[in-house]
């Protein structure tokens, strides 16, 4: 789809409908300043000296409400995105004729510049409208807006009872911030209507993306920061391109189906399935034992407990209605099936929720003209706080003994789900909880009359389906989950990130992978699409430990972020989709493809998935552990692999240590030629020479651009006596392995957005954080070592390591290194590196940029005994 018109208008659709909600709030003595008193005078209200009739006493005094609790802002903002979500819906129904009375409410068929209802405002079918009031109001010929107004209330009360989510009835506080002047050439809806292509509008995909470019200057406005609760679903929303959601639905529930029917006719029709690798007998034993002999259709179930706004569940309806199809099912009685057994979705974004059920229903009207008249339940919902919940009232009110209950399990339901809409899916239901749902359902639908019970009964359902659909298992879980690493985690969430997922913490994508697999059943699929940093980093060594050791990696498709474009999401880092078995087959081969070799189109689309050559790796799980921290390294060789058992890590040979930080270079570093040559040594062979030398500035090693062998000499440290001033600057400056300050040493670069670099370093140095270093040379030659670490066979074996922008002291340390070999080719490998050595420090004291310079090559590279300059340009 191309989007370009859906991303300049959604955002700034945002800010209009914002605005205009609060122009009406503002009409009725509501701003952000102030609230201003209202009184009922007879059948008025009196608000600032003007009247209002008194039906808007109610729904006023509940907007207040809303906006004392969530703050002007957020109330807004809410509202805002109420009205904009049902004119997307209307808008997308009038021009698939799905609206019952077939005419189109927000727009004309000939263009006339207003909409079409209004030419039938007498005869028009909507059961609540008041048709005497349309039919006066259409005589009148003076008050379209007013008429407008009153039909298209009529038609979102018309449509709340198929759903029932989107549209709740009208005549709350949303209607009274109903956006005025509807009619107008630059109103909401023309805006709307004349911003998008009707074209745009044939795929239900349309929601996602408008969804997403909605939200966007919100999450341009709150990204990178420590992000607060309610600002979580804009800070982690990103839509998924469809073909990623479709490889992820036909590796999890269409890999499942085709396990039972691997002759199912569906196989061709799924472009992005990927058909499993060659087993062995063993594991083929294994697939037989845990595969079903036959699937019912009706018993599958697959969630997405991130559902945004339902791309992914849009998508395995299509898979569940060609399942149904092939298993003789009308398509008539299809929707009602999938949308009620076999789909189920979880959201902390209310509006989010709202569009997945949306998108859902339309999918199903596509099938079953009939859908709406049904009184469907969807299994999809936005997942509630319980604070408004009272507990312990609802407890002295009902008899809970009759039921099986206790007060206590209406307290642990309470305190389970304090924090829901901002802990959402990664919620799990206490075992001694679940067994108390059944009771707690049955409670939940008791009538009784007294209104504070009735209304403690009502706010029980939702935290009981909640609980439900967190408890139960799942036979797929597929998701894109939210992205949100531990510095952007406000305290809340950082607490329940570390007490429920503690290998997982670093990051809410890693917590919705364990999370996944804990709402599988035990032969399940889980299906996700994440950040690739899990795959690699060691902060996620034990949760990849885990993955490995509990689960099976089915396939893998990776998208590497290669610091100039944007991957295949659309982001600036790099992503892996998983499809992972919830059961353990270690020597299961799975399939693993790279995004590098396969081209995409202008819209992100590969033209052909996977590349059917020897990129397409064949890996078991086994394999990652013969690599130090079992990275996901599906590239490399089986000989690459063979020297991870067979060679001593580099960690056993030297002393590798990161460096000093000092939390303000404009302090304490100067370029070295901005220091007076009286107050610096560059000599100094340890601590104790550098006190004796009273210089106060000194050689530090920052790392670097790319260079091999020697350089990057640019910046001195004030060390002096003894880096006095950076100790009194503690706790804010880090003073890392003092002890090997000054010493000789092989050093390269953190940040290596190209090819990692090896230098040697002479005494005299202090090393930076940045400037990663190895020192004691015991165990090896340096000599050999630099040579071997500028080879590209430590290139393979970094990349193996972790493949990131970043190569630390951790990666080192796992470099495996054959000693035979170095000891039988020491001789020339030295005598090599000493000459590539000289030839690369002549190379940087060839010019001004180094502290040992003396003269240009140009004037010193002619042969004669008096050069000149003609002479020494000829050579």
């Amino acid at each position: 789809m191309n989007t370009a018109q859906l991303k300049n208008y959604a955002p700034t659709a945002r800010r209009a409908f914002i605005q205009a909600v609060s122009s009406r709030a503002a009409r009725l003595g509501i701003t952000a300043k102030e609230i201003k008193p209202a009184d009922l005078v007879g059948d008025v209200l009196m608000i600032g000296g003007e009247a209002f009739p008194r039906s808007i006493a109610s729904p006023r005094r509940a907007l207040v409400e809303k906006i004392k609790t969530k703050g002007f802002d957020v109330a807004m903002e809410a509202l805002a995105y109420t009205w904009f979500n049902r004119f997307v819906a209307i808008r997308y129904m009038e021009l698939h004729n799905y609206l019952d009375h077939g005419v189109r409410v927000l727009s004309h068929p000939e263009n006339k510049g207003y909409p079409e209802i209004l030419d039938h405002a007498t005869d028009v079918d909507l059961p609540t409208l008041d048709k005497a009031r349309a039919i006066e109001l259409k005589l009148d010929g003076t008050k379209d807006e007013e008429l407008y107004a009153l039909l298209l209330k009529a038609q979102c009360n018309a449509l709340h009872s198929a759903m029932p989510f989107l549209f709740e009835p009208v005549g709350g506080e949303d209607e009274l911030v109903l956006p005025a002047n509807l009619l107008h050439t630059d109103s909401l809806i023309r805006h709307l209507v004349e911003s998008t292509d009707e074209a745009l509008w044939e795929n239900i995909e349309i929601i996602g993306w408008l969804y997403q470019f909605y939200i966007s200057e919100k999450k341009d406005q709150v990204i990178g920061k420590v992000v607060k609760s309610e600002d979580i679903p804009a800070a982690t929303q990103l839509f998924t391109p469809n073909w990623i959601v479709k490889y992820m639905v036909q590796n999890s529930l269409g890999a499942q189906w085709l396990a039972t029917y691997p002759q199912s006719p569906l196989k061709v029709q799924m472009e992005y399935y990927i058909e499993p690798a060659e087993q062995t007998d063993e594991v083929n034993e294994q697939l037989a034992a845990i595969t079903p002999a036959q699937l019912n259709p009706e018993e599958l179930t697959l969630i997405d407990p991130a559902s945004g706004s339902g791309h992914i569940l849009v998508e395995a309806y299509e898979l569940f209605k060609a399942i149904y199809l092939e298993r003789g099912y009308r398509q008539r009685d299809v929707a009602q099936l999938i949308l009620e057994k076999n789909l189920f979705g979880l959201d902390i974004d209310e509006r989010a929720a709202q569009l997945t059920g949306f998108a859902l229903m339309m999918k199903g009207r596509a099938d079953d003209r009939r859908l709406f008249e049904r009184g469907l339940k969807l299994n999809v919902m936005a997942l509630v706080d319980s604070t408004d919940f009272d507990a312990e009232a609802l407890a002295k009110g009902v008899e809970l003994g009759n039921y099986g209950l206790q007060p206590g399990d209406l307290r642990s339901l309470k305190q389970l789900f304090e924090h829901a809409t901002t802990f959402g899916s990664l919620i799990q239901v206490p075992e001694e909880l679940d067994e108390k749902l059944p009771a707690l359902k049955k409670l939940s639908e008791v009538t009784i009359p007294d209104l504070f019970v009735a209304e403690g009964l009502k706010r029980l359902g939702p935290l009981v389906q909640q609980a439900e659909l967190l408890a139960a298992q799942y036979d797929a879980v597929v998701a894109n989950p939210p992205y949100m690493g531990n510095k952007g985690m406000n305290s809340i969430v950082k607490k329940f990130a570390q007490d429920h997922f503690a290998d997982a913490k670093s990051d809410l994508f890693a917590c919705f992978i364990e999370r996944g697999f804990a709402l599988l059943n035990a032969i399940g699929y889980n299906a996700m699409v994440t950040m690739e940093s899990w795959m690699f980093l060691s902060s996620y060594e034990n949760f990849r430990f885990t993955v490995l050791q509990q689960h099976t990696l089915r396939n893998l498709a990776h998208f590497p972020y290669d610091g100039k474009r944007p991957t295949a999401m659309g982001i600036n880092f790099g992503v892996a989709v998983i499809s992972a078995m919830n059961i353990q087959l270690p020597k299961f081969v799975g399939h693993y493809c790279c995004s590098r070799y396969f081209e995409l189109d202008d819209y992100g689309v590969p033209f052909e998935f996977p590349t059917p050559n020897e990129r397409l790796n064949c890996v078991a799980a086994d394999e990652f552990k013969k690599v130090p921290g079992s990275p996901v390294a599906y590239w490399i060789s089986d000989k690459l692999r063979q020297v991870f058992e067979d060679g001593s890590f580099l960690g056993e040979l030297v002393e590798a240590r990161q460096g000093m930080a000092t939390a303000d270079n404009n302090q304490f570093l100067r370029r070295w030629f901005e220091v007076s040559e009286t107050k610096n040594c560059y000599s100094a062979r340890s601590r104790e020479e550098a006190i004796e030398s009273t210089a106060k500035w000194f050689p530090y090693n920052k790392g670097g651009e790319f260079r091999k062998w020697y350089g990057n000499h640019d910046f001195l440290v004030n060390w002096e006596d003894d880096g006095r001033d950076l100790f009194a600057f503690k706790p804010r400056s880090v003073i890392r392995s003092p002890e090997y300050y000054f010493q000789q040493s092989i050093s390269w670069s953190d940040v290596t957005s190209g090819l990692p670099s090896f230098r040697l370093y002479k005494a005299g140095f202090i090393h930076d954080v940045t400037g990663m270093s190895a020192f004691k040379f015991v165990g090896v030659d340096r000599n050999f070592l630099i040579a071997f670490c500028n080879t590209p066979i430590v290139l393979a074996i970094t990349r193996a390591i972790n493949p990131t922008l970043h190569f630390q002291i951790g990666d080192f340390i796992k470099i495996p290194f054959l000693e035979d070999f170095a000891r039988s080719h020491l001789p020339v490998v030295r005598e090599k590196v000493k000459w590539l050595f000289n030839a690369s420090s002549l190379d940087w004291d060839a010019y001004e940029r180094s502290w040992d310079f003396k003269s240009l090559p140009i004037l010193t590279s002619s042969p004669e005994p008096t050069p000149t300059l003609e002479s020494s340009y000829t050579a």
